[in-house]
């Protein structure tokens, strides 16, 4: 899941896909009705990637908090949006406990639900494919040594020399011949 091409645009409600840079902002395609839309620059535009979660700690960033809501309830929607500020706490106190209470208000939580359940819908939300990275065998490279092949010098190549060309002469420069052939 890659959250850099996925938008969010005040103003306008759901998710967008980045689909390309124009002239004086970008231009977007909604998840929801699949239309493109152009935004200018002087509209304030958020990647999912660089959104973050404030916790007791550290911030923690959009992706990690999917993770942990897909881990509390793996393939399951999230509540709806619609539902009671008690409830909606309730999820988000079980999917991710250190939040912080007082600057991550109930607008933010049911945003974050509904994002999550889009993309859920979507099948955009997939941590198998990270799961298997992470658990890779690392290759040992400490012991071996990369053989670079021998780098052949560049060849000097002759330069041939062109025949000297007579610089035109400058305006100034003819008109002093011409006066001095006058004299």
């Amino acid at each position: 899941m890659d959250l850099k091409e996925i938008m969010s645009v005040s103003g306008h409600s759901g998710l967008f896909r980045f689909v390309s840079q124009g002239r004086n902002g970008i231009i977007v395609e909604s998840f929801a009705d699949k239309k493109r839309m152009f935004v200018s620059a002087s509209q304030k535009v958020s990647s999912l990637s660089d959104i973050a979660i404030f916790t007791d700690g550290d911030e923690v960033p959009l992706k990690d908090v999917f993770k942990s809501i897909h881990d509390a309830a793996p393939g399951v929607q999230a509540p709806d949006a619609k539902s009671s500020p008690d409830e909606l706490r309730k999820f988000m106190e079980k999917a991710l406990p250190n939040f912080d209470r007082e600057r991550v208000y109930i607008s933010d939580i049911k945003k974050l639900v509904t994002w999550y359940n889009t993309l859920l819908a979507l099948n955009m939300i997939s941590f198998e494919e990270e799961a298997a990275e992470s658990t890779a065998p690392a290759e040992n490279t400490e012991n071996q040594v990369e053989e670079k092949p021998a780098e052949a010098k560049p060849e000097k190549v002759k330069k041939t020399e062109k025949p000297a060309t007579p610089k035109a002469k400058k305006p100034a420069e003819a008109k002093k011949t011409a006066s001095e052939k006058k004299k």
